[in-house]
């Protein structure tokens, strides 16, 4: 005759109310980017009224940004209704087949919230080309540090941002300063 341990039962009703209460359960990942790549349009045609093309430097610019992003491809291309940003992307655009996110114009937070509400919908890497006086509030919105507006001759500025841990309200972001293409004409700006 074979005996039982009432223990054998006991664990198997203790592992099964454990199961069912979601204790070893995956945790709930959060959607987010994994990496944020956020520019300035490249240099404007000084013609062209409030919303000039990219001059041939600026073209030269947008080159120079796939050429920055050859060893990764965004899942998200985010841009603005100004041609400027759609034309800096475009390169980057082309060789990846991502088609750009537009975000209306609006002014100060309403569209910073717009963007940063884009970015944190994305997954992978998301590319961002903004505005001198954007892009530095949006890497803030995504938990970045409080940055300075861009001088308005400076083109050459990109910061690659990491998000904080699973998004959660509060995470600092990575935040990493480099310079992409020809040098600006301004040294003394960022």
């Amino acid at each position: 005759m074979q005996t039982r341990s009432p223990w054998g039962a006991v664990a198997v009703g203790l592992f099964g109310f454990v199961l069912a209460s979601g204790a070893f359960a995956p945790r709930e990942l959060v959607a987010q980017p994994s990496l944020v790549v956020l520019v300035r349009h490249g240099e404007k045609a000084i013609e062209g009224g409030s919303d000039p093309s990219l001059s041939e430097a600026g073209r030269a610019r947008a080159q120079a940004l796939a050429d920055a992003l050859a060893m990764t491809t965004p899942n998200a291309i985010i841009v603005t209704s100004l041609k400027r940003t759609a034309e800096t992307a475009a390169v980057v655009s082309a060789k990846t087949g991502v088609v750009p996110t537009v975000i209306t114009i609006r002014s100060g937070a309403p569209h910073i919230d717009d963007v940063a509400a884009a970015v944190r919908k994305a997954t992978g890497v998301v590319l961002v080309v903004g505005h001198s006086n954007t892009v530095p509030a949006i890497v803030t919105a995504l938990g970045g540090p409080k940055l300075p507006e861009l001088c308005d001759s400076s083109y050459a500025t990109m910061f690659v941002l990491t998000p904080g841990a699973e998004g959660a309200a509060g995470a600092l972001a990575q935040v990493v300063l480099v310079h992409y293409g020809a040098a600006d004409a301004n040294e003394g700006c960022r």
